[in-house]
């Protein structure tokens, strides 16, 4: 027997991200039902055996758990709380899982709306990129109730491989914000080190693997440091989301009164990478910003 054998789950939003985790869920066992703002991925999906359904609400309506991979926080709010959105279809006791990196004060909101209507939330944005989503291998920072949370567990040991229940609701995109933090900052360390190396005239490629082992050495360097070396940025995380993810740490720092200087002078690398066209690239394309040869 499937581990999801006999659950109804819904999930919005097909991206790099959605469509793996869709599949990987599927092959669980759980019954798919799929959502998408364009067709395409839909149609893709339900050749496939899923159910492609007409609107979040209709998703809601089909399913026992609900998981959205949004791209940014008014995507969520509309597909939660708009016109034909997930709360005018929520079963009771229904949960909904966002697995995207959502604005805290946002998250608690919409928790708040969701429980109104006697359902569930989690909020479990990940951290592993398109590599994590299609292997199963995401790390899964969880926010909510304890109840909620071991709901939301056996669909989490498939899409990931390790998940941590950080605290109560809004803690996990907390979390996230700091990983995010740490992510922007190290790509753009990787990315001055190979700069830096190639401008003297060392093999970008050497420099990456005498340090491989060292102190300096990181899943950073091994796969964006790669794509660097390899001049290789298709997205697995493009540039415009990392720079949104930057930003909304930024802007919960400002609230909480905390600067974060750093992390500000990297998110203004990213605005220089997306002004010269680079938007769509992978984040590990901020060495352009810095060696536009590289």
């Amino acid at each position: 027997m499937a581990a999801l054998d006999g659950t109804a789950v819904g999930l919005i939003g097909l991206g790099h991200m959605g469509r793996p985790m869709a599949r990987n869920l599927s092959a669980a066992g759980a019954r798919m039902i799929v959502h998408n703002r364009s067709a395409a991925p839909m149609e893709e999906l339900a050749a496939e055996g899923m159910t492609a359904a007409a609107s979040p609400a209709e998703t809601a309506a089909a399913a026992d758990v609900v998981i959205l991979m949004l791209t940014d926080t008014p995507a969520v709010e509309t597909v939660i709380s708009g016109e034909a959105g997930v709360l005018q279809g929520l079963r009771g006791g229904g949960l909904v899982i966002d697995m995207g990196t959502t604005k805290v004060p946002t998250t608690r909101a919409l928790a708040a709306e969701v429980a109104a209507r006697g359902g569930g939330y989690v909020d479990a944005p990940v951290s592993g990129g398109t590599i994590g989503a299609e292997a199963g291998t995401l790390t899964i920072m969880a926010g909510g109730a304890e109840a909620d949370v071991a709901r939301a567990m056996p669909l989490f040991d498939v899409l990931g491989a390790k998940t941590t229940h950080v605290g109560a609701v809004g803690a996990g995109q907390v979390a996230k914000a700091a990983n995010q933090v740490i992510v922007g900052l190290n790509i753009g360390a990787v990315a001055e080190a190979l700069a830096l190396a190639r401008r003297a005239g060392v093999d970008p490629a050497k420099v990456r693997e005498a340090l491989g082992g060292g102190f300096a050495d990181s899943r950073i360097l091994e796969v964006h440091g790669r794509r660097m070396v390899d001049g290789q940025f298709a997205p697995g995380a493009k540039s415009t989301i990392q720079r949104k993810d930057m930003d909304q740490a930024l802007e919960l720092a400002a609230e909480l009164g905390l600067e974060m200087p750093a992390t500000a002078l990297s998110r203004d690398l990213y605005d220089r990478l997306i002004a010269a066209g680079h938007g769509d690239l992978d984040h590990a394309a901020l060495i352009k910003a810095i060696d536009p040869e590289a």
